[in-house]
């Protein structure tokens, strides 16, 4: 009779775990529902939260597009120096490789290195005038000088949060984030 009764107890036990199995789903499924009304209730907050809009004045505004447009100009102006530099107008060959000098490897080789450093500085100078036409747009957006890290979900680093101050501003103006983000993204 006593292996009776243990052969009882593990047929009691099997359907208990069966049940615990049955209840963790139902759970499962209602973390999920909230999971889904909570970015439901955050993505309509999100849509019915108005646009961010500068704290800069128009002559504000006018003043720092002034700015942009001055260090484009200062940009364009030596990419097309560095251009001409590299590139003989007349005859589109290179700048030096007809010179009597460049006929030794490793002068060719100093030849090649310097069309290098001048290629390196016409992609910087013309990645630096998209950050510039990005600001002009956020000029013309009205949404210039808002903290690109702050604009969703102020994080209140600093007493401007999420607008980048003026300050800065005028050191960098291509600025997307106020010092403090800056400061901890670049940690």
């Amino acid at each position: 009779m006593a292996v009776k009764k243990v052969k009882a107890k593990k047929k009691t036990s099997a359907p208990a775990k069966k049940k615990t199995k049955a209840v963790k789903p139902k759970k499962a499924a209602a973390k999920s529902v909230k999971t889904a009304k909570a970015k439901i209730t955050k993505k309509a907050l999100k849509e019915h939260r108005k646009p961010l809009k500068t704290y800069l004045t128009e002559k504000e505004l006018e003043h720092f597009k002034q700015l942009i447009m001055e260090e484009k100009t200062e940009i364009l102006e030596n990419a097309r120096r560095l251009r001409e530099s590299l590139v003989d107008q007349n005859t589109g060959d290179y700048v030096g490789d007809n010179s009597t000098f460049s006929m030794h490897m490793a002068e060719q080789g100093s030849d090649e290195m310097e069309r290098e450093k001048a290629f390196m500085f016409i992609q910087r100078d013309e990645k630096y005038l998209g950050y510039l036409q990005e600001a002009l747009d956020k000029i013309t957006n009205k949404t210039y000088g808002i903290c690109v890290e702050c604009i969703a979900e102020p994080k209140k680093l600093c007493k401007t949060c999420p607008f980048i101050p003026k300050d800065r501003l005028e050191v960098v103006p291509i600025t997307q984030h106020c010092l403090e983000c800056k400061l901890a993204k670049s940690n």
